[in-house]
């Protein structure tokens, strides 16, 4: 098979080298070319050569190029993911910082809450030039895969607006799955059958089997509580499942954001999350891991280029869905996974409009989705909530309207929990002027934005969060690592 795939973002190197490994993996497919594309040319040259490392270290002829003319990229590709962070660490750190200022304390944002909510309006501008790319010079009928967040928002945006063939692909139902099956003792998480259905990092383990035998919900609980590490580390999904009757596939840090009962309140927020890893609960968490995450490779990249000269290893295939789905668009080799698709019925008490994330199945004929899925009302009225605001802060960022984008964060749950209208309006000021240079929608609003700030009188204060750790550096990652390899 020859076909193209272009990468956009793909200086994300250890997620584009993932990726790459993966689809490698279906033999049909070393014949294909691979076109990266990010703005950043010293990011596209350092994964170009870790790639191209692979190709050469496999003796395989597939055709890895680079550049930063997105368009040159996507001519004639057949596939096109996305794994983009549109404004880097930098508008992320406001996504952070400024809602600290009004009592907001997030671990990721990237999905709703403050963070997650601008996050999308810095993306949907550019996910809809990549849909206008799409549509003039890539095949017919090519099909966009998105990985970034906001995933819901972006992925309403591509299909509602950008008019492309686009799926969401998220991992945290596989997580979600293997931790499950770890509880109850399976001796592989493919024991474990399963339906998760509702919205991306909300989505809900709504039936369990475990060698085809039913697992209840006093069954869960149990196994959570006994585990040594999960009872530790994910104590507010352990309550919402003892609560709701159903496991959520969120981590503890992420779901205690769009469940405001867990997090409005300092003191609360410290007895529930857990600080032996960022994804538990940390103030500014994932923020971070993905600092230091940039400064490790940065610093040990000769390493990551020596790894790229193992041979790739197919029994080391990962589960994340991108080359399963092409493996089944092109092979007809039936892959069953969790799409982020538009609704359209698939879940009866979700509406039409919403982007979901559900089970369906993969084949020559494209993703069908199993439709009939009815959530247990607890579920479908947080997804609501999640929901409601996504469809605001998405229709905000297409008409550059900042008034409704204000009312979309009054309506999130948790900003909603924390602040009053008058700080809300004032923190939607402060961020829209903070990253005006990502938010092309919002220039006419800005010099308004920043007379308001001018002479406004909401208080605001400086903190930290909770549950705030500082930003390690390299020698003190390279000792915790070494500490681990010795314990290991």
């Amino acid at each position: 098979m020859s076909f193209k795939i272009a990468i956009i973002g793909a200086g994300s190197v250890g997620f584009t080298k993932k990726l790459f490994t993966d689809i490698l993996c279906v033999p049909e497919f070393k014949d294909i070319e691979f076109a990266l594309t990010d703005i950043s040319e010293h990011n596209l040259g350092m994964i170009q050569a870790i790639l191209d490392r692979i190709v050469e270290a496999n003796g395989l002829p597939t055709k890895v190029t680079a550049t930063t003319d997105r368009r040159k990229a996507l001519e004639d590709a057949r596939y096109i993911i996305s794994c983009v962070r549109v404004g880097g660490l930098e508008a992320y750190a406001d996504d952070i910082r400024i809602p600290l200022k009004y009592g907001i304390d997030q671990c990721v944002g990237d999905t709703i809450c403050a963070g997650g909510i601008l996050y999308g309006q810095r993306n949907i501008p550019v996910i809809l030039d990549f849909c206008k790319d799409i549509r003039e010079v890539a095949e017919t009928d090519a099909k966009f895969l998105n990985y970034a967040n906001p995933m819901a928002m972006n992925t309403w945006a591509a299909i509602e607006y950008g008019k492309v063939d686009t799926v969401g692909l998220c991992h945290g139902v596989q997580h979600g799955a293997e931790q499950i099956a770890e509880v109850l003792g399976a001796k592989s998480p493919s024991e474990l059958d399963y339906v998760c259905s509702g919205i991306n990092h909300q989505t809900w383990f709504i039936e369990l089997r475990l060698n085809g035998r039913a697992i209840g919900k006093d069954e869960l609980v149990a196994a959570f509580e006994a585990h040594p590490v999960y009872s530790k580390q994910e104590k507010l999904r352990i309550d919402v499942l003892k609560r709701f009757g159903v496991y959520s596939t969120e981590s503890n840090g992420h779901l205690s954001e769009y469940l405001p009962w867990y997090r409005k309140r300092p003191d609360e927020i410290t007895r529930w999350i857990d600080m032996s890893d960022w994804i538990h609960g940390e103030t500014g968490g994932y923020l971070r891991y993905s600092t230091e995450t940039r400064n490790w490779f940065e610093t040990e990249y000769p390493q990551f280029l020596e790894a790229a000269s193992k041979p790739i290893d197919p029994a080391r295939r990962s589960n994340e869905h991108a080359s399963h789905i092409l493996e089944a668009l092109e092979t007809n080799r039936v892959y069953r996974g969790h799409f982020n698709v538009k609704n359209n019925g698939v879940i009866t008490n979700l509406p039409l409009d919403a982007i979901i994330e559900s089970p369906g199945f993969v084949d020559r004929f494209g993703i069908n989705m199993a439709a009939g899925i009815t959530l247990p009302e607890p579920c479908a009225a947080t997804c609501m909530s999640s929901i409601n605001v996504q469809r605001m802060s998405v229709h905000a960022a297409i008409a550059g309207d900042i008034d409704l984008l204000k009312l979309a964060m009054l309506h999130d749950p948790l900003v909603g929990a924390v602040s009053t209208p008058e700080e809300v309006w004032q923190m939607v000021d402060e961020m829209v002027v903070a990253q005006a240079a990502w938010l092309p929608q919002y220039a006419d609003a800005v010099p308004a934005a920043k007379e308001r700030l001018a002479k406004s009188k909401v208080k605001t204060r400086e903190w930290a969060g909770a549950a705030r750790r500082n930003v390690r550096s390299i020698d003190e990652l390279r000792a915790e690592k070494a500490a681990l390899k010795q314990a290991g």
